[in-house]
């Protein structure tokens, strides 16, 4: 029997995405079941005893009289406690009592016993000892003797186990209770927000209602393409204790407040911080939305008598109604996601993924963390039902895709929509302006001596990298990363859409499974898979450059693959035909017919690999070694720390690097586009 066509590349493909995507995705949920229990006393002194055993006998009677003798008063009667225990003779002294009452109350049990439980008494002592208080000096003095499981569990004293305790915690432990409510409020407040504000200029710049729209729209689109938690420190620069406009002007100049007490700390840093982070992200969607609407339909209801609050609230609102929907979904699960500006910016308010990154990097609790993480899950896709449920209930459609309406915008809504542009540029110009200043000043708010100490000076006492070396060191990734994702990407949507082989379906959702979750999971899945990838340490790959590559490669693919499906769905199925009956294979159609075809798909999918390699947090955050820091996660150390200076020089290097690299592909792009324009001239005349 022949097999299906393109079952080779299938199979590869589906083994590369299950490796990379499905497998750390599961072993997140696996290690979330994980729990650890206080192993029961007489299991606890049978590992003593096997551990002993292995001992030569001098030095296991050597080992025992030492520690006996280097016991101290409450040690022993600890010890002498479990010994009684042990022998079945009840306690008698109360065991939450002062010491000074517990240890005499022990001398006085061990002198009431008679000459043959006396015996045992001492027999048994030395062993209780090591059980009650030597338990670690024993694991790690037989340690090559013993296999790794015996070894953990003699040192901690704890097994290993299945079951839901971690999840149980989530829900009774308070801490827990309020960083969730935090979350869900701070992420539905900066989702309105955001979606509010990004319809404004949307509606704006598609309607002609905003003069500059090109200048807007950069200036809107600029946090997309910078490191996730400029937008917080420079709030700080600009409106903290020390800040340009709170410390220098309100209070210096204008003696009007207190910098120390009236200040952006809080709440509304955090969802200035979120509104302007993700405000890109929601303006993409709801333009392209707006931009091809038919308003031929809005023309119709303004030719019927309806005035423009009734054109815009009875038929442009309702047609994007999914647009807004969508946007919605991505910015709650977004701000559900962010810990960068509530770390930095919030300060006192703990957030679902703080304290992951608290678990993690504080604590090193990784069964926690993963339940967090899966516990971060629900509410991202809860939102993701209730937001397709509700696009689902107002989806209207329209007639074809027409140009800009002719409709002219009240002068009072020009106005308003012109305000709020011109606040929401100046205000970034403004947190970007500060930032690049701030590179350059000494000490922010107490030494204005401009220096270049931030850029060149690399200070060993601080744990992050920072400046050159750390831009560096993430274009090096970054550049790997790339070029890998941007053909991988172009590949799946190419075998989705036209080679279509079994499991093609699956394919395409596993790919985009990253775009559905949040981030910070893949990269908890990667830093415990890699670890020590199924089971051998010896494959492990945290700490190396390799993990980093493959995690920005996977984690970002999903956006190439959504342009190539898109592309290749207009692209005429009659050309690869062609070509197929010419006699090329599926690697040469590939590499020679759809690559040359996808080309600004291919550069897409390779641009926003890059960019997000020089500027993604949350999930490389915990992958990053000594040997490799990276630009995004020294930025975000630096400002949680105050270093802002350092914080500053790191993402002014950043932008740089990633404008220069957009201007150079647009650039290349150029003769392409204009030969292609001049081609399509020669035909029509």
């Amino acid at each position: 029997m022949k097999a299906p066509p393109g079952w080779l590349p299938a199979v590869c493909i589906g083994a590369l995405l299950a490796l990379f995507i499905l497998v750390p995705l599961g072993t997140v949920l696996q290690e979330s079941l994980i729990v650890r229990r206080a192993l029961p006393a007489p299991a606890k002194r049978q590992l003593v005893l096997e551990a002993m055993a292995t001992l030569e006998p001098a030095r296991r009677d050597a080992l025992l009289a030492r520690w006996v003798e280097q016991l101290n008063d409450r040690e022993r009667m600890e010890a002498t406690a479990a010994t009684l225990d042990f022998l079945g003779r009840s306690v008698a002294w109360d065991r939450r009592g002062p010491f000074d009452e517990q240890i005499a109350a022990a001398a006085t049990a061990v002198a009431a016993l008679d000459s043959a439980d006396r015996r045992r008494f001492e027999a048994e002592f030395p062993t209780q000892v090591v059980v009650t208080h030597r338990r670690v000096p024993l694991a790690f003095a037989v340690r090559e003797r013993l296999g790794p499981a015996a070894f953990d569990a003699l040192r901690s004293g704890q097994e290993w186990g299945v079951g839901l305790g971690h999840y149980a915690g989530l829900f009774v432990e308070e801490r827990f209770l309020r960083a969730a409510r935090n979350s869900l409020l701070l992420s539905t407040a900066a989702s309105l927000l955001t979606v509010c504000l990004a319809y404004a200029l949307a509606f704006g710049v598609t309607r002609g209602a905003i003069r500059f729209p090109a200048l807007t729209r950069c200036a809107v689109l600029i946090p997309m393409v910078s490191p996730p938690v400029i937008i917080a420190f420079a709030a700080v620069l600009l409106f903290g204790r020390r800040g340009l406009v709170t410390q220098g002007v309100l209070q210096n100049w204008l003696g009007l407040i207190d910098a120390e007490r009236s200040n952006l700390y809080g709440v509304p840093g955090v969802l200035l911080a979120q509104v302007l982070s993700y405000l890109p992200h929601a303006v993409i969607v709801l333009e392209n939305v707006l931009a091809q609407q038919d308003v031929h339909v809005e023309e119709a209801a303004a030719s019927q008598g309806g005035t423009p609050w009734q054109v815009f609230r009875h038929v442009t609102l309702p047609l994007t109604w999914p647009g807004i929907v969508r946007a919605a979904l991505v910015v709650f699960i977004q701000c559900m996601t962010d810990f960068g500006n509530p770390l930095i910016i919030g300060r006192d308010i703990p957030v679902l993924a703080g304290l992951i990154y608290d678990e993690i990097l504080g604590f090193q609790n990784k069964p926690v963390a993963a339940a967090l993480c899966a516990g971060l899950m629900l509410p991202t896709l809860a939102a993701y039902l209730l937001f397709e449920t509700l696009g689902r209930r107002r989806r209207f459609a329209s007639g074809a895709v027409s140009g800009q309406s002719e409709l002219p915008v009240p002068r009072a809504a020009r106005r308003l929509l012109e305000a709020l542009a011109g606040v929401t540029v100046t205000l970034v110009v403004a947190l970007y302006a500060t930032v690049v200043l701030g590179s350059f000043v000494r000490v922010w708010g107490i030494d204005a001596t401009l220096t270049l100490d931030h850029y060149l000076r690399v200070d060993p006492g601080l744990a992050q990298a920072h400046g050159l070396p750390a831009v560096l060191t993430s274009l090096r990734i970054a550049l790997l990363a790339a070029p890998l994702g941007g053909v991988l990407s172009v590949a799946i949507a190419y075998l989705v859409e036209r080679v279509r082989p079994p499991a093609s379906r699956a394919i395409g959702f596993v790919a985009l499974l990253p775009a559905i979750l949040p981030g910070v999971i893949l990269g908890i899945g990667y830093l415990i898979f890699f670890n020590s990838p199924f089971g051998l340490p010896r494959l492990a790959l945290t700490g190396t450059a390799a993990v980093l590559v493959l995690n920005i490669l996977f984690a970002n693919l999903y956006v190439g693959v959504l342009a190539g499906r898109a592309a290749l769905q207009r692209l005429d199925p009659a050309i690869d035909e062609a070509a197929e009956a010419l006699g090329a294979s599926l690697v040469q159609r590939f590499c020679l017919v759809i690559l040359p075809l996808l080309r600004r798909v291919l550069v897409l999918s390779i641009l926003y690999v890059f960019v997000h390699g020089l500027t993604t947090l949350s999930a490389v955050i915990f992958l990053v070694s000594p040997a490799y820091k990276l630009a995004a996660v020294g930025i975000f150390l630096s400002a949680e720390a105050a270093h802002y200076g350092l914080a500053c020089a790191t993402s002014t290097l950043v932008l740089i690097l990633v404008l220069g690299v957009m201007v150079l592909a647009w650039w290349l792009e150029r003769p392409q586009a204009r030969g292609a324009t001049a081609a399509r001239a020669a035909v029509e005349s």
